[in-house]
């Protein structure tokens, strides 16, 4: 036997559910959520009971839907619409989750660069052991075109989470031994997803020389150089592509204040025998 429970007046049941009393008021009026009686005054009284129903209410408006079409659910429920409706909101979760995630993503990579910047001297050239990536790669002449309308491509192509991860540039290794920056190979950005997708490659794990340089970019060809005679000082063999990456960016108020780090990687395969070398400082 159902026992009978105390009856709640508007002022109480908003307190337990720390709402507004003219939230049940206006649930009333549209018939979304009613009071379990009234009296012959007009006055509004709730059960406890009824608790549950109003916090699946408040779960589904939390859940994006309207006012509206939880009214139209509330009208006429029926199991079916209430699984179409958790199915829908399960994905809808899911790609949230997802996005938090990613955010995650950047703002801890952001962290990293942020403190390991604040360890850097002017600059610093050394090797550092460095895992693969998945680069995300457009290609960009920053001579010739307008990066404000790449931009806008970027989004489409890219998606702005991606953006946000931030956006480096590469260029072929045969132009930085001739000194030849006038044409860039494009730009890239770290893929927040490892999976394989067009227009992006892995760039690969292993040993790489890195150069770090505070000041503006105008000032990079001297970084590449004291590189290249680093790697033929101590006979590294390097590959690929030259990456620069901005560390910084959005913690500084002037240009001077600004590193860029540049990573080329090293063919190791004759670097197996050779002794532990020495960081520049």
């Amino acid at each position: 036997m159902r026992k009978e429970m105390k009856k709640l007046t508007t002022a109480q049941f908003a307190k337990l559910h720390e709402v507004n009393k003219r939230t049940l008021h206006y649930y009333d009026e549209i018939g979304l959520f009613c009071p379990y009686t009234k009296s012959d005054h007009g006055y509004r009284y709730y059960h406890a009971s009824q608790s549950i129903d109003f916090e699946y209410i408040r779960m589904l408006k939390e859940l994006n839907m309207s006012i509206e079409q939880i009214a139209a659910f509330r009208q006429n429920p029926t199991p079916d619409d209430f699984l179409e409706i958790v199915d829908e909101k399960e994905k809808e979760i899911d790609q949230q989750i997802q996005k938090l995630k990613n955010i995650q993503t950047i703002i801890q990579n952001k962290k990293q660069q942020i403190l390991f910047c604040q360890t850097l001297n002017d600059q610093k050239i050394r090797i550092e052991e460095c895992e693969a990536k998945r680069l995300l790669v457009y290609p960009f002449d920053f001579n010739e075109e307008d990066f404000s309308l790449i931009f806008s491509h970027l989004k489409e192509i890219w998606g702005i989470e991606q953006i946000r991860m931030g956006i480096g540039s590469y260029i072929a290794l045969d132009k930085v031994y001739n000194m030849d920056f006038d044409h860039y190979e494009g730009i890239y950005t770290v893929a927040l997803s490892k999976k394989a997708v067009p227009n992006s490659f892995v760039r690969p794990q292993g040993k790489y020389l890195c150069g770090y340089q505070k000041g503006e970019w105008d000032e990079l060809p001297k970084l590449y150089q004291r590189m290249l005679d680093y790697a033929k000082i101590h006979h590294l063999k390097l590959t690929g592509y030259a990456y620069e990456d901005g560390l910084n960016d959005f913690v500084i108020s002037k240009e001077a204040d600004y590193i860029t780090k540049i990573m080329i990687q090293i063919d190791e395969k004759d670097e197996q025998q050779k002794p532990a070398l020495q960081n520049e400082h």
